[in-house]
């Protein structure tokens, strides 16, 4: 009987024992192991794939939107320099380009880099639309010192075109995708994001003058030049045109061209012809160092630094001079040389602005009229 009650204790506690045990055992959990990793933390867990699927599914979206409209350009151009014979010879340029529509003009037009068709005739110009069909633009509108050209498409206007978007509202870090024929291969999409916004420091040869850039570590290579750059909700964003690069391939470090300035140049080639632009007549340094900055009494590397002034041009009527550094213009703040071209080239001539300066360890403002560029490049060649 002693034996019988022994067991029926024991068996008692190790009944209670895992009852007690199963409605404790959860609230004992470790508190490392119950929190939830926070959101940037190195050690927390990769997104659901479900979040991947989606982001994959918008890239898919967008160049399956898109991918229609984007075209492969071939222009056959006479070489400048002649060969050894003394005979002229063709150089062949590849490139991208954009199906879109326009405020203000009815049919379909090419948007691509001047530089793929620059000193080629219509008729050697050749545009490979997604659908296999190729094609010849009826005339050419340009602008070289933004590297903006549009082809004109006659009785096309059934063609599908991608939309312009805001320029403005890209932000750094914001997911981008491009499309284009890199090393001919068309209808090539690569993806990445926005690097850096205003890049302006970027030689791409004598004739292009505005250069205020989206940069971009997207996949741009030789072939890619005038495809769209885009956001993901479809919209073209930059205009794709240049790379830095030792190889002549993609680095990670690819510039676009801003679409609000691309629908400025637009505007005015198709009403005009051409761009009216707006001119101080100063050369600016190309580089203002803090040194430079230290040397002439700023506490930072702010503003343009006037170089030199012609003579009879709207910046010597306004009285500015060698050795100014242009910090203000209609109280807009200067950020380097490339912000001063590009705001100036974007006013009409005759308009009146102030531009504040720093002289001689002191700022002073003087009111000063725009010029125009064209009347005064002309004056220029006609003095050489």
């Amino acid at each position: 009987m002693k034996r019988l009650l022994v067991l029926c204790f024991l068996g008692s506690c190790a009944f209670f024992g895992a009852a007690t045990a199963t409605l404790v055992a959860p609230r004992l959990v470790p508190t490392a192991l119950a929190q939830t990793p926070p959101q940037g933390n190195p050690a927390a867990p990769p997104p659901p794939a479900s979040e991947l699927l989606r982001l994959s599914d918008r890239f898919e979206a967008v160049a399956r939107k898109v991918g229609p409209a984007v075209v492969a350009i071939e222009a056959t151009k006479t070489s400048a320099n002649a060969s050894l014979s003394g005979k002229s010879r063709s150089v062949e340029e590849s490139g991208s380009g954009i199906l879109i529509r326009t405020e203000g003009y009815r049919g379909v037009v090419v948007l691509t880099n001047n530089h793929v068709v620059a000193h080629a005739q219509p008729s050697q110009i050749t545009i490979s639309l997604a659908d296999g069909r190729v094609l010849r633009p009826g005339f050419v509108w340009a602008d070289p010192e933004s590297d903006v050209a549009l082809l004109r498409l006659d009785g096309l206007d059934s063609l599908p075109t991608a939309v312009l978007g805001d320029s403005d509202a890209v932000r750094v870090g914001q997911w981008t995708l491009a499309i284009g024929s890199p090393f001919g291969l068309n209808q090539t999409v690569t993806h990445g994001i926005i690097s850096a916004r205003e890049r302006g420091q970027v030689s791409l040869g004598s004739t292009i003058r505005i250069k205020d850039f989206l940069q971009t570590d997207t996949a741009i290579n030789p072939g890619s030049s005038g495809g769209p750059l885009l956001n993901l909700d479809s919209e073209v964003i930059g205009i794709n045109t240049a790379i830095a690069s030792h190889s002549g391939s993609n680095s990670g470090v690819a510039f676009s061209i801003p679409v609000n300035l691309v629908k400025r140049v637009i505007r005015q080639l198709l009403e005009k012809g051409s761009v009216s632009r707006g001119y101080l007549g100063m050369q600016l340094a190309q580089s203002f160092e803090a040194a430079d900055a230290l040397k002439l009494g700023l506490d930072r590397v702010q503003g343009a630094l006037v170089e030199t002034v012609y003579t009879e041009t709207p910046a010597a009527i306004a009285g500015l001079r060698n050795n100014d550094v242009v910090l203000q213009v209609d109280g807009v703040p200067i950020r380097n040389e490339n912000h001063l071209i590009n705001l100036i080239t974007g006013l009409a001539p005759g308009q009146k602005v102030q531009v504040r300066v720093w002289r001689e360890r002191k700022e002073l403002t003087l009111p000063a009229v725009v010029g125009d560029w064209a009347k005064g490049q002309a004056r220029f060649r006609a003095e050489r």
